[in-house]
């Protein structure tokens, strides 16, 4: 969100899903969508039918890579050389689009500056990625009539990641691939409703709709609507809570709907949070590895138990509707409201409908939705007015920044944030399996799917199972700096040689323990795809 935000001035995809399949080229970048995004991928297959040239950007050898015209399978870490590198052969053969750069962009020269050291032959020796691959795959993108780029957490997932995120909208202005159908920059969420929740302002500098707390006029607004007096500086990240309730100035946690004890890395940092609150909530739907640290446990609600709305990664707001009245009692709004007035503050709504007027009424891009008008078909935000159709392309005239045109942002590598050496050889990069889901707490309680996927294992390479002695199926163990697990050796040619690769959906091996806590010091998002690991055989 925010380094989409800083150069185009909003956090989320620019397009719609049904464009994918009639893109001449996609990029697929730091994203296995096939596993991890499986409905995206039916867009991305039916665009191959069309047609469709691919790019894969992964260091790991997905399934999408056989239908691939170039792999550019980069180092982990490396993903700014890489895109800068395409960026100056684009430019080093003239392919830019000169007349969208001059109408349409800002700080171009800088960013022009930025490139020139990254030479395919300089780019080759970060990235790993052939000078040949590099030239391919730069002009694969920039001849094409219709780009789009397709990014998933392989790319946020990095100390560097908002800067990631704002060297693939570099490549994405420096060709004018955005703000026509079938172009644009699709941010691939983790979970089905990350982008609904982002929009509810849960980040701690905003209200709903990205609308600034620095803002008096936005502050204001909010205060007549719930006759608050609110604060006049940012909050917390979430990342930021753990660390002050270790330094004991953090007091109490209400969790919903998160395992964090188990998908949260460097998981021991997070256990020792837990164990310095003074008083810790979780509402969920099952027992979670959370749940043990928990004071007080509150029933969560299912999907089919409760009305309400999910925004999905390309903007959508769809209905959600209740199969069953839910069975603890209460949907998580009721239980919420409910926690309010005990601590003062009243809420009286008596349906989610309630509640989603009050969003309109508060958040511009949400202002023309109601459930009256996405109870057949879901609308796109921004729908600012009860009579707009909801957008479906986003920048078609004009980009969200104050001076209406997209920014050019001079990033440059700097590597991941952990880097292997002698005793820990290996870089792990984590990720999502098909047949689970995110932490496993619902997917491991059923037969079938822990019949396809019943325990975890790690990837290693031919070769580095070669030297270390190790056969398929062998049991070893895994450790990092700050921990240890025991999982089976899946040998394969999946990963290459050098990186290994876990999931994290099993409880009995918490891969969070081996992750390390470098963070992106704008958004503090974590590192979860690369740190330092050895593999020893048992």
């Amino acid at each position: 969100m925010a380094g989409l935000a800083t150069s185009l001035g909003a956090g989320a995809a620019s397009n719609s899903l049904e464009q994918i399949k009639d893109a001449d080229v996609l990029f697929i970048f730091g994203s296995n969508t096939t596993e991890g995004h499986p409905i995206v991928s039916l867009h991305v297959n039916a665009a191959i039918r069309n047609g469709a040239r691919i790019i894969i950007g992964d260091p790991r050898r997905i399934d999408l890579v056989k239908f691939s015209d170039v792999w550019l399978n980069l180092r982990p870490g490396s993903n700014i050389a890489l895109l800068h590198g395409l960026i100056h052969i684009i430019l080093r053969d003239g392919l830019q689009n000169d007349e969208f750069i001059k109408n349409r962009t800002e700080g171009f020269d800088e960013l022009r500056e930025a490139v020139k050291k990254y030479t395919p032959q300089y780019t080759q020796q970060i990235t790993g990625v052939s000078v040949d691959k590099l030239e391919k795959a730069a002009r694969l993108y920039a001849k094409a009539k219709n780009a789009m780029i397709l990014y998933g957490l392989g790319v946020t997932e990095h100390h560097t990641g908002t800067e990631n995120v704002m060297a693939i909208a570099n490549l994405a202005f420096t060709c004018g691939h955005i703000g026509r159908p079938s172009t644009g920059i699709m941010a691939l969420r983790g979970q089905n409703n990350v982008q609904g929740a982002s929009d509810m302002g849960p980040a701690p500098n905003v209200y709903t709709g990205y609308q600034y707390v620095s803002k008096p006029e936005v502050r204001e607004k909010f205060e007549r609507a719930w006759d608050v007096k609110l604060p006049t500086i940012a909050g917390l990240k979430s990342v930021e809570m753990f660390d002050r309730a270790i330094e004991g100035t953090f007091k109490g946690l209400f969790t919903m709907g998160a395992d964090t004890a188990h998908t949260d890395p460097n998981i021991n940092h997070i256990w020792k949070a837990f164990d310095a609150l003074e008083f810790f909530v979780v509402c969920d739907i099952f027992h979670t590895h959370t749940t043990r640290f928990a004071d007080v446990i509150l029933p969560g609600a299912s999907f089919a138990e409760k009305d309400g709305t999910f925004t999905n990664g390309e903007r959508r707001v769809q209905r959600v509707r209740k199969a069953i009245e839910p069975l603890a009692g209460m949907a998580e709004w009721q239980v919420l409201q409910e926690l309010s007035k005990r601590m003062g503050f009243e809420m009286n709504y008596t349906h989610p409908s309630e509640i989603m007027d009050e969003i309109a009424s508060l958040t511009p891009n949400y202002g023309g939705i109601s459930y009256e008008r996405i109870e057949k078909q879901g609308i796109q935000w921004p729908c600012p007015t009860k009579d707009h159709p909801g957008t479906t392309t986003l920048y078609e005239l004009q980009f969200n920044r104050p001076s209406g045109k997209a920014l050019f942002v001079a990033v440059e590598h700097a590597g991941s944030g952990e880097l292997p050496n002698t005793e820990y050889p290996y870089v792990l990069i984590t990720g999502r399996r098909l047949q689970h889901y995110n932490n496993g707490s619902m997917t491991r309680r059923v037969r079938g799917i822990m019949e396809l996927s019943p325990e975890e294992t790690i990837e290693i390479n031919h070769a580095d199972a070669t030297r270390l002695n190790i056969a398929h199926g062998e049991k070893v163990r895994v450790s990092s700096r700050r921990g240890e697990i025991y999982v089976k050796a899946e040998v394969t040619q999946r990963s290459q040689a050098g990186n290994v690769f876990l999931a994290f959906h099993f409880e009995d091996a918490l891969t969070n323990i081996l992750t390390s806590g470098v963070r992106d010091p704008i958004a503090g998002t974590p590192e979860y795809k690369a740190c330092a690991v050895r593999i020893d055989k048992l």
